[in-house]
């Protein structure tokens, strides 16, 4: 696709990772989770203090275009284990997914920890979400265990934690 490109962001641009989480959101957990439960999420991932924390702390920001128009976007970032990085968003736009968005901003987020010397990237993804899982296990990666975390106001996320070996 010529038309693709990704690039990397910084605060200045978290606007519009606000703007395509909220046209992403909805629709892919609405038939996973809440409605309380995902404007809850929202505001404790996506608020500006948040992406701003998150950008301080180390997460890189990507945002796949199609010609001009933001498709999609990932972050990723290293954890504690110095040769281990975490995918911790990997959105498309509903009407742009199937068409290799996903897995192009994939394929770059393992370029890049490859490229810092990763050996393991990890993600989190709802046990629910057969749709994620599926893209994540044909792109190689395995369910390594199962775990539930408390993330406030009464909620839970029930996760998987898959991972894939560079």
């Amino acid at each position: 696709m010529d038309s693709q490109r990704i690039v990397e962001i910084s605060a200045e641009q978290i606007p519009l990772i606000q703007e395509l989480t909220r046209r992403v959101w909805p629709q892919t957990y609405a038939d996973i989770i809440s409605r309380e439960q995902i404007e809850f999420m929202l505001e404790m991932m996506y608020s500006t203090a948040a992406l701003e924390k998150q950008m301080r702390e180390g997460h890189h920001f990507l945002v796949i275009y199609d010609h001009y128009e933001a498709a999609g976007f990932a972050s990723y970032a290293k954890e504690k284990n110095e040769e281990t990085y975490k995918l911790h968003k990997l959105y498309v736009l509903p009407e742009k997914q199937h068409a290799g968005y996903g897995k192009a901003l994939l394929f770059k987020v393992l370029d890049e920890v490859k490229k810092e010397k990763g050996t393991h990237l990890i993600l989190q993804v709802n046990r629910t979400n057969k749709k994620a899982i599926a893209f994540y296990e044909r792109n190689g990666f395995e369910i390594e265990l199962s775990a539930d975390f408390e993330i406030g106001n009464g909620f839970q996320m029930n996760d998987y934690i898959m991972g894939i070996q560079l």
